[in-house]
């Protein structure tokens, strides 16, 4: 376990094509609520959530990244820094699971290997026959895919909060596992710079407004955590914000 006064922050994000349901699962899993309506995102959009994983706190901040080529500029800057990573894929759109080798290729091209999970989108059309013959081939293909790229591969339905939760809890721990190794191998990154890979300290001695938490790659973000965070008392979705 790590030291009592350090909150691990991890950078998630979530890429894929426009029009998969990206902003909807950061919604539902953030804020438990999910809409129909369709709205592009403009280059970046930002939500975190705070949860425990194996009697850790950990602050999940997911970033929501526009599928669009016209905002590929902007969208591969927020990569920088990203500690995990979702790729997400529509069972209505074969064209967004074609995609997903280089979307991956974008993500690693920044950041190198994090941990990552390709999730399948909108299982919950399967009713559709004419999705459901679509969804027979993209399953089988998906799952060669993941084996592929060495994925943990979800099949969910945002809708139906089917796996969402499930898809974030993975890669919280994924990252912890690392994160565990990394320190056990060289335990003055978290002394002597509690900013470093992660991890930063919420200790009273530290500026009351601003920290900063260093990610890969030298990145800073600058975060400002609130101490009531780790009450568990509130409601999961209460550490939901938009910056």
């Amino acid at each position: 376990m790590l030291e009592e006064d350090m909150e691990v922050a991890i950078k998630v994000v979530v890429v894929g094509n426009g029009a998969v349901g990206k902003s909807s699962m950061i919604q539902r899993y953030c804020k438990g609520i999910f809409t129909k309506d369709y709205k592009k995102t403009i280059g970046v959009d930002f939500l975190e959530r705070q949860i425990q994983v194996n009697d850790e706190d950990v602050r999940l901040m997911l970033w929501d990244t526009a599928g669009q080529e016209e905002f590929d500029a902007i969208t591969k800057a927020y990569y920088r820094g990203a500690q995990a990573c979702v790729l997400v894929f529509s069972t209505t759109d074969r064209e967004s699971f074609k995609a997903i080798p280089t979307w991956k290729e974008k993500v690693v091209t920044e950041v190198g290997d994090i941990p990552t999970v390709l999730v399948q989108n909108k299982i919950d059309l399967l009713d559709d026959s004419c999705i459901k013959n679509l969804f027979l081939l993209c399953s089988e293909e998906a799952e060669a895919l993941a084996k592929k790229l060495k994925l943990r591969f979800y099949r969910a339905s945002v809708k139906e909060d089917l796996n969402v939760s499930e898809v974030f809890k993975y890669l919280a721990d994924k990252y912890l596992q690392r994160l565990k190794q990394q320190t056990a191998e060289e335990p003055e990154l978290v002394h002597t710079s509690s900013n470093k890979i992660g991890v930063f300290n919420t200790a009273a001695g530290s500026h009351p407004n601003q920290n900063s938490s260093t990610l890969n790659g030298g990145d800073v973000i600058n975060l400002k955590p609130n101490k009531q965070r780790t009450k568990k008392s509130r409601s999961p979705f209460s550490n939901c914000s938009i910056p």
